[in-house]
């Protein structure tokens, strides 16, 4: 797992062509961005939505197989909850078609995103994302990159 500010990303790049190329997205984009996804290469895909953030989130902690995720708020503040996989409790089994496995509720670290500040999470790394930052339902706007952990 990464957690960082952006202003340290160059901390991070040189990793791989794929990661890089994530890391530059985040940098570059801005809260005018629209909706939907964008297919760019080494098999990174830019995942943007808007929505509420929540006090709960039903689904708990998930993890993916296929691909690491940068996420990055560029408008608000989200808490996404973080454990390793191997302290988390397998409630949903692999779902191959969604790329992700849920687990059951247990404490994590709380990492805030926004303002600036930007998380990886890669397969070992179960995340909760989607909460509301002190407590306090929220607007957010989020890019979400998924990175492929073949090209990683």
């Amino acid at each position: 797992m990464i957690y960082d500010h952006i202003k340290n990303i160059g901390l991070y790049k040189g990793l791989t062509p794929a990661l890089d190329l994530a890391l530059d997205y985040i940098v570059k984009v801005s809260a005018e961005v629209e909706n939907g996804t964008v297919q760019l290469e080494h098999g990174v895909k830019a995942v943007v939505s808007a929505y509420e953030t929540r006090l709960v989130n039903e689904k708990g902690y998930e993890a993916h197989r296929k691909y690491a995720d940068v996420q990055y708020a560029v408008s608000g503040r989200e808490l996404v909850r973080c454990k390793p996989l191997e302290q988390v409790v397998e409630s949903i089994p692999y779902d191959e078609s969604k790329d992700a496995a849920r687990y059951t509720d247990c404490p994590g670290a709380d990492l805030v995103i926004g303002e600036g500040y930007f998380l990886v999470v890669f397969p070992d790394d179960a995340h909760e994302p989607c909460l509301a930052a002190d407590g306090k339902p929220g607007a957010v706007k989020k890019v979400v990159m998924k990175v492929p952990v073949e090209a990683s």
